[in-house]
């Protein structure tokens, strides 16, 4: 049986969070949305659980991090080409994402990225490596 990755996140607002990934090309799973959250699939065993800042908080007795204050993680998702580096960070900051600078995710010609906050502030970085690296 394969691993699932199931990222959780709390967000602000669940309707806005579907419609900005949905914007950006990503589905989601019905059997697992709902008004608790919103099960977004980014690949065959790799899902986005958004989960509304109440019911997100029934799962911890930590306080909920503002990730546009702090920062908790940063997820990175590859991409086949640089263009669609671009393609995917433009369209974001056009839903309304912010973008981060981070120089070091320019490596020459061997490696390209960006790095994104989401409407939650959640940092998502779109990275594409030269596939002849990546097999050295």
């Amino acid at each position: 049986m394969a691993t699932n990755i199931f990222v959780n996140l709390p967000v602000q607002d669940l309707d806005k969070s579907k419609a900005f990934f949905g914007a950006l090309g990503y589905t989601f799973n019905a059997q697992f949305t709902n008004d608790n959250g919103a099960c977004m699939e980014i690949d065959e065993h790799i899902y986005c659980m958004f989960l509304p800042e109440p019911f997100f908080a029934r799962f911890t007795p930590k306080a909920i991090t503002d990730a546009h204050q702090q920062t908790e993680c940063t997820t990175c998702l590859s991409v086949e080409t640089r263009e669609r580096v671009d393609e995917w960070a433009e369209t974001a900051l056009v839903l309304g994402a912010t973008e981060n600078q981070v120089p070091d995710m320019q490596q020459g010609d061997t490696m390209y990225g960006r790095s994104l906050n989401d409407l939650d502030g959640h940092i998502w970085e779109i990275l594409w490596m030269d596939p002849q690296v990546i097999q050295e």
